[in-house]
């Protein structure tokens, strides 16, 4: 249930952050920085899961 929601908004983000917040992302720095927390939040996760 959690990880649904937080995948939706990584999403939601990734995809509309931009024009939502106003940010401007030539370089794909927020981006990545969205991917990486993304990715190391689902590492954080699964290893106190277990």
């Amino acid at each position: 249930m959690i990880s649904g929601i937080a995948t939706a908004l990584f999403i939601a983000l990734f995809a509309f952050g931009g024009e939502y917040f106003g940010w401007e992302d030539p370089g794909g720095r927020v981006s990545t920085a969205l991917l990486a927390a993304f990715v190391l939040g689902v590492i954080v996760g699964y290893r106190f899961k277990g």
